[in-house]
């Protein structure tokens, strides 16, 4: 399916704040440091803006990933093990490019007996012996459902607990490989009994099939386990290998979702045709901590 004017028109001028210096400085600080931006390996559209609002998503654990989404543009391979000299060089980057809000994510890693959490758990704390007034924001693999996995990151209190639901229950077998829906609810229940002082966030992606009733049963199903946060964009598929996109929604249907999404009690909620999981999330927290949405 072709992609919209309008939607090309919009990802141009992102990709303009690409050339800015904050953002030129950015990239030279994760070439220095040798690190991975979910940024760059998942091709998001806004990393030129978010690179100018002090915002970044780290990758860590390496980029190549155990499982085999069809809508995703991260490596799938047999991974590295990890890098016990990443942490510090994350959070040397963190200083030295002045970041304020720090995201970081990983490719999902069954092959580590922990899901990577105890690692996780090393990068925050490592950013935080540094420059402790960074807020960080894990978002996590379902790390295979393993709850003391899961405590091992939170307790190293991250300002946000993020894991992403990524698209409606009955697209789960045809996008999802390897995911379960019922075990990322359970994941972002637990984390709310486990730490409910935490902000707990998802995000997910319309344009793969999925109906509005659909969209609303998930947002209720969210919603029920206590999610705070939300982010809503599109789904643009990475290649032609990729799982195809069913529709490109209209601009006035991201805010209907959003009003809807508020309706239920969400704290936040962030929702746009080039809306990503990460995309501007210092913004979202603080506004959610404003009792606001982002506009």
């Amino acid at each position: 399916m072709p992609i919209p004017q309008w939607l090309k028109d919009l990802a141009g001028r992102n990709k303009a704040a690409l050339r800015t210096s904050a953002a030129l400085s950015a990239q030279a600080s994760i070439d220095k440091h040798v690190l991975h931006t979910v940024c760059h390996a998942a091709h998001c559209p806004n990393r030129g803006e978010c690179f100018n609002c002090g915002d970044a998503t780290f990758m860590v654990l390496g980029d190549i990933c155990t499982r085999g989404c069809r809508f995703c543009a991260v490596t799938k391979a047999r991974p590295l093990p990890p890098d016990e000299n990443e942490p510090q060089r994350v959070a040397e980057a963190v200083k030295e490019w002045g970041i304020r809000y720090a995201v970081l994510t990983m490719p999902t890693r069954d092959d580590l007996q922990d899901g990577g959490a105890a690692h996780f758990a090393r990068v925050i704390n490592a950013i935080r012996q540094l420059t402790p007034e960074v807020l960080v924001e894990p978002l996590i693999s379902d790390l295979k459902g393993d709850e003391q996995a899961l405590k091992t990151v939170l307790d190293s209190h991250p300002a946000v607990l993020a894991h992403n639901v990524e698209t409606v229950q009955e697209l789960y077998s045809a996008v999802r490989i390897g995911a379960d829906y019922k075990r990322t609810l359970t994941l972002l229940e637990n984390s709310k009994k486990l730490a409910p002082e935490i902000f707990t966030k998802t995000g997910f992606m319309v344009g793969l099939g999925e109906t509005e009733e659909q969209v609303k049963t998930l947002m209720k199903d969210l919603r029920s386990v206590g999610v705070d946060l939300l982010t809503i964009g599109q789904y643009l598929a990475p290649s032609a290998a990729h799982y195809p996109v069913a529709r490109y929604p209209e601009p006035q249907e991201y805010k209907a979702w959003e009003n809807y999404a508020l309706s239920l009690g969400f704290k936040g909620v962030a929702s746009g045709p080039l809306v990503r999981s990460s995309y501007r999330a210092g913004a979202l927290y603080r506004r959610a901590l404003a009792g606001q949405s982002v506009k």
